[in-house]
């Protein structure tokens, strides 16, 4: 959205923030004001009677949070949350955790105390900055007005380029009233020298990784939410069906790959399929696209595709061999990546027959055959599968957002989706996302279908949320799976501490 100069260049600093929002195409906002914040509260009253932007006033910060992480999933686009400082920040905090374990694009707006006050232990003053610093991508203090269209700027730049993260302002009161001469910096004029994400694959690494795919007889693709972030959803069919490559998914990477696809192998780990789970033991070449090899995927390590020589495609340097060492690190743009490797192959004629990789995806399937998922059936009750299936079967192409436990493993299981149709806290695991991260996904796209699966000890977290659902008129439908239990620390409980 690309807004003409101000025509009053001697602004406000909060004027300076919520019109730099609205150049960055910022259409909602969540958030609940408090002192600090107000300066900026009062700019977005003003900006909100002119049309284009709409503050939804959640009931509890970290409803902000988790709504703004769930607008980012469903589009891809930017989240925004803004709080006050103190509590209102620190009650953000949980939220800019969840968004930055799953590499969720955010920008979080917090109010701080004047200037003059920072350090002295003011009335509602906390260190957010401080707090943060593990679990953001980037931070700031904006010290000076005018440099407010420009963080703003950079702030958006490094929340939705290379690897996605939160990226935290954090704006003292006296800044947001200051005036000072505003000159806007609209997206793409921003200039950082010593940030420059790879994007491109390095082409002798494609053309080793094309020679393992050519030899393997049986390969896998191990595919993560950073082919989502990517929305590489398009290559990577492509490269599945060129190359007769059986797909497994992590849990962020749920609706890449269509599950109803004779290649598609479900989901691995803990709480996968058993057959996906064979097919990582026994393949020869495992192929991590935009996948970390997280602990409830691999279990022990030294076990886990031990048989296979691995490729590894991930746009954070950091992630690859961080706990694997790949024989072929690509580090790129999923997708990016993946049209160089479809390319080469076109270029060098590169074929694998179908019959090479046949044996083994017959073995998978006969896998698939004895070892289904299983839905249960009980004579005087619908068991919590059969409602899941049930809601998948009438609602195919909804928007799912889930809660965690166990009601998120069995939504995992049995509802298939298309990308960006699953949200759900995968690393963190946080307990009361659903319900908020649903009214996010709902706000961003109000003709889309937005359902809530959670469990009756989630939905107690942030319920409070209705209450923002009823005021806006969000229709967000909620199916509460409701055992009476917190039911996957029950299941441990009985499983690993003797009941």
């Amino acid at each position: 959205m690309q807004l003409q100069s101000v025509a009053v260049k001697r602004v406000t600093g909060a004027f300076a923030l919520i019109d730099s929002l609205r150049r960055h195409g910022v259409r909602h906002i969540f958030g609940y004001p408090g002192g600090a914040i107000l300066p900026i509260y009062d700019e977005l009253y003003r900006a909100e009677a002119e049309g284009g932007i709409q503050h939804i006033l959640v009931r509890h910060e970290q409803g902000a949070a988790h709504a703004a992480d769930g607008y980012a999933r469903a589009t891809g686009q930017v989240g925004v949350c803004f709080a006050t400082s103190g509590p209102g920040a620190t009650n953000l905090v949980t939220g800019i955790a969840t968004a930055h374990m799953d590499s969720i694009p955010m920008v979080i707006v917090t109010g701080q105390v004047g200037r003059a006050a920072i350090g002295s232990d003011a009335f509602q003053e906390t260190d957010i900055y401080g707090i943060t610093l593990p679990i953001v991508k980037h931070s700031y203090v904006v010290r000076d007005p005018q440099d407010m269209a420009r963080i703003v700027a950079e702030a958006f730049h490094i929340a939705s380029t290379g690897r996605p993260g939160p990226v935290l302002i954090d704006v003292p009161k006296d800044v947001g009233l200051e005036e000072f001469d505003y000159t806007p910096v609209n997206p793409g004029d921003v200039k950082l020298p010593g940030y420059r994400p790879t994007v491109k694959g390095n082409p002798r690494q494609i053309t080793q990784a094309l020679k393992l795919i050519r030899q393997a007889q049986r390969p896998l693709l191990y595919v993560g939410g950073g082919a989502i972030a990517a929305n590489a959803h398009t290559e990577l069919k492509e490269l599945a069906e060129r190359f007769h490559l059986p797909v497994t998914t992590t849990l962020m990477g749920l609706g890449i790959f269509d599950e109803h696809h004779p290649l598609s192998v479900g989901m691995l780990g803990m709480h996968g399929t058993a057959y996906a789970n064979f097919a990582v033991s026994e393949c020869d070449l495992l192929i991590a696209v935009g996948a970390r090899f997280d602990d409830r995927v691999t279990g022990k390590l030294d076990e886990f595709a031990s048989r296979a020589k691995v490729i590894h495609i991930d746009i954070d340097p950091a992630e690859v061999g961080k706990n694997r060492t790949p024989d072929v690190p690509i580090v790129g743009d999923v997708r990016h990546v993946l049209i160089d490797l479809l390319r080469r192959s076109q270029s060098d004629g590169t074929v694998v027959d179908p019959t090479q990789t046949q044996a083994w995806r017959d073995r998978i399937a006969r896998w698939q055959e004895d070892y289904p998922l299983q839905v249960p059936h009980y004579a005087d009750s619908l068991s919590p599968q059969e409602v899941i299936v049930e809601l998948g079967r009438q609602a195919p192409h909804a928007f799912y957002s889930t809660d965690v436990g166990q009601h998120q493993m069995w939504a995992a299981q049995f509802l298939k989706m298309g990308p960006r149709r699953w949200i759900s806290s995968a690393g963190l695991g946080t307990m009361g996302y659903g319900l908020p991260a649903a009214m996010g996904a709902k706000m961003a796209l109000p003709d889309e279908e937005v359902i809530c699966v959670s469990g009756d000890s989630s939905f107690q977290m942030n319920f409070q949320e209705l209450s923002t659902l009823a005021q806006y008129g969000i229709h967000v439908k909620t199916v509460i799976i409701n055992n009476g239990w917190q039911g996957m620390v029950r299941q441990w409980q009985e499983a690993f501490y003797g009941e």
